[in-house]
């Protein structure tokens, strides 16, 4: 087995050594692989000489900010190219916990995909503004009840993916961003019939660094949606 920690990086200087620490502790198989946006911070030279220093830290460095989306998505076509098993996806800012990921990779072993859900015992989100809690737990009802997909946590960024699951999809046709992207990811798991887990996280606002939540990306998951649910619609007709 083989599993490696996709983490895309903005400006997380402040995170990534003890990030890094904590995830390979989990277990003796998890690399990482950092997908480093230029960033100004210097975030990026810090992974370098991390690189430098263990074999099971890995780094592609992009021109600029690109989007999450895409660095979600060239970090899972390196993670494919690497060999990886299974390809895990979260945050550098320590709103995932490391420590959830032996949980994940025992889940898979009978799923092609595995949540972690901030809203499947309830809610289980720890500082974030009342706005921003409903916003994210709406997102998923709406989502639900536009597309089908039967998930507590439609939107969450903490999610392990079998080799084979990504292999399924047309990585390329993926052209979301931020929540859409999660959505997205999810949707055609559930169109091609792959076993979908979601297990239990508790969500906790970032220790450091900014959020990258913004009104374009909410609007795009809004349309999103009704795009996936349309083109299904449109693709079932036209078989008939």
């Amino acid at each position: 087995m083989k599993a490696l920690v996709v983490i895309p990086t903005y400006n997380e200087k402040d995170n990534v050594v003890r990030l890094s620490s904590s995830v390979l502790d989990q277990h003796a198989d998890i690399q990482i692989l950092f997908v480093d946006d230029n960033s100004p911070d210097g975030t990026g030279k810090i992974i370098d000489e991390l690189v430098s220093g263990n074999e099971r830290i890995h780094v592609l460095h992009r021109a600029g900010k690109l989007g999450l989306g895409s660095a979600y998505r060239e970090g899972f076509k390196a993670a494919l190219s690497m060999g990886a098993d299974y390809i895990i996806e979260m945050d550098a800012d320590f709103s995932h916990d490391p420590g959830v990921l032996p949980e994940f990779l025992n889940a898979m072993q009978t799923s092609d995909l595995v949540i972690g859900s901030r809203y499947l015992n309830g809610v289980s989100v720890v500082n974030w503004p009342i706005r921003r809690l409903i916003l994210s737990y709406f997102a998923s009802v709406y989502t639900r009840w536009v597309t089908g997909l039967q998930l507590r946590d439609c939107t969450s960024g903490f999610k392990c993916f079998r080799r084979s699951s990504l292999e399924a999809m047309d990585l390329d046709s993926v052209k979301s961003d931020g929540y859409s992207f999660q959505i997205e990811m999810n949707y055609r798991c559930m169109e091609k019939g792959l076993r979908i887990m979601e297990i239990p996280i508790i969500f906790i606002d970032r220790h450091a660094g900014s959020s990258k939540m913004s009104r374009r990306i909410v609007r795009e998951a809004v349309i999103m949606v009704w795009k996936l649910r349309l083109q299904t619609i449109f693709s079932s007709l036209w078989r008939k």
